[in-house]
């Protein structure tokens, strides 16, 4: 290569030079040749070091290498590699310098560094989203220098949105596509690799114009581990000093991550640095237990060179100052590493619920040079749900929650719809999945807009009894303004997974049943009506069952041990309610007419007024009371992206003087409102808002609070209702029954026979998929459990391929023995899951199966529902129960 640049400069006498038998150290002499900036340069090398036969130079290897070696070029060539493999070669065509012991140190200067780098996030998304954070809080912490602010003064901005306002006054145009694409362009993820390796070898370039770093900074910043560089920057999310190395642990096998940078004072060099995981000699592996994690040095320093500008494929962007990082060969999950402006987008609006920058996702042409979207930003999950409304949200409404020991959390509940349009509700299920869903987070607790932590679908089944929306649930809980303590009490250092412990357990248990009396009630019930079809009676398939058992046999002793039998005898049909007639005189009712800003507020809760005129709302010690308001205000008022309003509540003094930690137009005391009163709050509901207070136990009776509401406007109109809480005596407690040491037996459930068309009397395929229940040919069965884990209602297929190949298994089937088949189908099917739900319940089992290499949790119905269409079924009609025939040939 070098001998053809040589011929193709004219320079004909090198044309016959004997590269062959050069030594290494003479290779390195036309390498710096080649490298040079201009021919007549290269010339001059080139006589000097072999027309004047100054070859003993050459043996001085670190000399040469000392005077002559372009950093630039040697970045160049690790910057522009494509993966891990790449790297290798790098490192292989230049072992002279990286095979020097002298030249690698260990990060944060110790070798026991494996441990706290090995231990972060779970998950390559998770790991990603941390050198993202890293990023945002570069760019606000660049945008407080050049306003001449010290990120650790008083003066700082105290909250990240406080920061964003501050230094980014345009940031509410940024819902304008144009807008945000340009800001976006300061913080990038470029995707690299080859064409044929495209969808299982992907690198990762995370670029951003914020502070930057010195050359000699690096150590004490990008290398360094547990220092808390950011611990008191109240804007920014850092405080670990370690979250950006988590992600080295998915680079590949050998740990490759470049990291380059220039401070954004435009004052010094460029510096970069590879890190990779250290290469073991097999010594060290006999005397050694870890490997660690090292850094390039050169000249004993970190590499550097001076520059103006750099191309390095950004999108419409040639890098000046700021940071970049390179992942080499990163371990992205399937489903991710394809055209990662889309799906590994996807992903990343998961994880950042609402970041406080715009982020742009630039796949590269020669990767996909068919597709016409490798640019696309992204600004969170919480946009992208609030901009699918009409496509895939049926509703969502928020609720605002306020205790003294947890302190605020606002939880956001997003409910899709059960069908899109245009597919059944299998695609739509999926489609919603891989949408929304593709890291399985159904609850995600977030701060300053990055997920902490979640749960899966398993709390909306298990948790909150509401299977129809298992997958038909998002809820976000801001954490943000939670109480200090307790947050740190929940969330693990690597920001990925919450803690198991009380404040976790607290947290789960209070935020169950906040939901549980929520909207989110009367959505579930909304669902299951669609199911309200008259079920058959399982007292008569029990009552034949039994028929001719031996009263004294084990299946019958075990029938009237679990179920109460009597209770599933045959009831007469309930009076119809004349409600319908009722509702006939409500033709004025007012339609409600919503604004986007409020003009009216008003309390609608009752109580005696005192001397001044002012309401006086009871509350017994240990209840709770709900308080009624009435405004004009869209129901998403506080919840959507733009210009959100806000609803303050705090407590006065005689002099209206309102709590100056929950806002007020003067100085308050140091009391807050949750130290007295636990407040709940929800969204507006078709112009009325709900307010739950509950007086703390340190409250004493005869005590009265005044409170203050005000509803806010961000034209910065208020509207004010003052009223005083006064704790009454605590109300008795109902008397309970004597408990009965006989164990509780359950109710059967009811079974409905569904068909694939609609029939008279009979649920179809197509009503069960309006509430959410996915019916096709291969589902036999699908269970359905209400509160406390209670079996309701059991909906038999009758159009299954099961029972359909059953029957056409008999030449000449006759009436008869047509609905024998059906009665042996319908009686094999409610039994066996009734036995098998009641045991796997009762016995506590947890059950998971394996998806994508991944453990993915399953509950009980979801869990006999695939057995019995994984030919379960089948089994139990070929192979039937001879006592269960026996009793059924009347």
């Amino acid at each position: 290569q070098i001998k053809d640049f040589f011929i193709s400069k004219n320079l004909r006498f090198i044309k016959s030079f004997p590269f062959h038998t050069m030594p290494n150290a003479t290779l390195w002499v036309f390498h710096i040749a080649f490298v040079a900036r201009n021919e007549v340069t290269m010339k001059i090398r080139f006589l000097f070091f072999y027309k004047n036969k100054y070859i003993t130079l050459l043996l001085n290897r670190s000399l040469i290498l000392r005077c002559n070696m372009k950093l630039d070029y040697l970045f160049n060539k690790l910057y522009f590699s494509k993966n891990e493999t790449d790297i290798d070669k790098v490192l292989i065509q230049y072992k002279s310098i990286f095979n020097s012991p002298k030249n690698w140190r260990p990060l944060n200067g110790n070798e026991n560094n494996f441990g706290v780098i090995e231990n972060q996030q779970a998950s390559p998304i998770a790991a990603l989203i941390e050198k993202i954070t890293n990023s945002i809080d570069a760019t606000l912490m660049k945008k407080a220098y050049q306003a001449g602010i010290n990120p650790k003064s008083p003066n700082s901005p105290r909250t990240m949105a406080d920061a964003v306002r501050q230094f980014f006054p345009n940031s509410k145009n940024w819902d304008l596509g144009k807008e945000r694409m340009e800001q976006s362009k300061d913080l990038q993820i470029v995707a690299d690799g080859y064409y044929k390796d495209r969808n299982k070898d992907t690198s990762l370039t995370i670029y951003d114009n914020g502070e930057g770093q010195h050359p000699k900074d690096f150590e004490s910043t990008f290398l360094s581990l547990l220092r808390g560089n950011k611990n008191e920057i109240a804007f920014v999310q850092g405080k670990y000093n370690m979250g950006g190395t988590g992600a080295i642990v998915f680079c590949g096998k050998k740990r490759y991550q470049l990291i380059a940078s220039k401070k954004y004072t435009n004052d010094g060099n460029f510096g970069f640095t590879l890190v990779r995981k250290h290469p073991m000699t097999t010594l060290e592996k006999q005397t050694k237990k870890n490997t660690w994690y090292e850094y390039f040095v050169f000249n004993d320093e970190i590499p550097n060179f001076p520059i103006d500008e750099l191309e390095l494929d950004l999108y419409e962007r040639k890098f000046k100052t700021g940071s970049l990082i390179k992942l080499y060969s990163y371990q992205l999950p399937k489903g991710s590493s394809s055209v990662i402006s889309k799906d590994l987008n996807q992903s990343i609006n998961e994880y950042l619920f609402e970041p406080a920058l715009p982020i742009l996702m630039v796949d590269k042409e020669e990767r996909y040079p068919k597709d016409i979207n490798l640019q696309r930003d992204l600004y969170g999950l919480k946009r992208r749900l609030e901009r699918s409304t009409d496509k895939y949200i049926d509703t969502y409404f928020s609720i605002t929650d306020n205790t003294k020991d947890i302190g605020e959390m606002k939880v956001t509940t997003y409910v899709f719809k059960p069908k899109l349009e245009g597919k059944t509700v299998t695609e739509s299920r999926k489609t919603i999945q891989n949408e929304f869903f593709k890291n399985n987070m159904a609850v995600v607790f977030s701060m300053n807009g990055q997920v902490h932590g979640f749960y899966t679908s398993e709390f909306i089944s298990r948790g909150l009894k509401m299977s129809l929306l298992k997958n038909h649930l998002l809820i976000h809980v801001d954490c943000t303004k939670m109480d200090f303590d307790f947050r740190n009490q929940l969330f693990m250092a690597s920001r990925d997974r919450l803690k198991k412990g009380e404040e976790s357990a607290k947290l789960r248990d209070h935020l169950k049943s906040l939901l549980q009396k929520s909207k989110l009630k009367d959505i579930n019930k909304q669902r299951k009506q669609g199911l309200t079809l008259d079920s058959n009676n399982s007292g008569d398939l029990l009552k034949s069952f039994t028929k001719n058992l031996p009263q004294n046999s084990d299946l019958f002793s075990l029938l009237g041990k679990t179920f109460d039998l009597e209770a599933n005898a045959p009831q007469k049909p309930k009076a119809k309610s004349n409600s319908s007639k009722n509702k006939k005189g409500n033709k004025n009712e007012e339609v409600f007419d919503p604004k986007r800003y409020p003009s009216s507020f008003r309390l609608n809760t009752k109580g005696k007024k005192d001397n001044d005129g002012i309401t006086v709302i009871k509350i017994p010690k240990g209840s709770d009371k709900t308080l009624k308001f009435s405004s004009d205000v869209e129901d998403h008022y506080f919840d959507r992206v733009e210009d959100p309003g806000d609803m303050s509540i705090g407590l006065v003094n005689q002099d209206y003087e309102e709590n100056e930690t929950k806002g007020g137009n003067a100085a308050g005391g140091k009391t807050k409102i949750e130290d007295v009163i636990n407040v709940t709050k929800s969204s507006p509901n078709k112009g009325a808002i709900k307010i739950v207070m509950n007086p703390n136990e340190d409250i004493e009776v005869g005590e009265k609070i005044k409170v203050k509401v005000s509803l806010k406007s961000p034209t910065n109109e208020s509207f004010d209702e003052i009223f005083w809480i006064q704790i009454t005596e605590k109300q008795p407690e109902p008397k309970k029954k004597k408990e009965d040491d006989k164990p509780e037996k359950l109710g059967l459930p009811d079974y409905k026979l569904v068909y694939q068309e609609e029939k008279e009397g009979f649920l179809s395929w197509e009503k069960l998929e309006a509430s959410s229940i996915e019916m096709d040919y291969n589902t036999v069965m699908h269970p359905s459990v209400g509160e406390e884990d209670k079996l309701e209602c059991i909906f038999i297929n009758m159009d299954s391929n099961v029972l359909k190949t059953f029957k056409t298994k008999s030449k000449n089937p006759s009436t008869e023995s047509l609905e024998l088949a059906d009665k042996r189908y319908v009686t094999s099917v409610y039994f066996h899951t009734l036995f098998l739900y009641t045991i796997t319940q009762k016995r506590k089992y947890k059950i998971s199966r394996i998806e994508d290499e991944t453990e993915k949790s399953m509950d009980i119905p979801e869990y006999l529902k695939d057995l019995f269409m994984s030919y379960y079924s089948e089994f139990l009609l070929n192979f039937g129960i001879e006592e269960l025939m026996n009793s059924l040939e009347d």
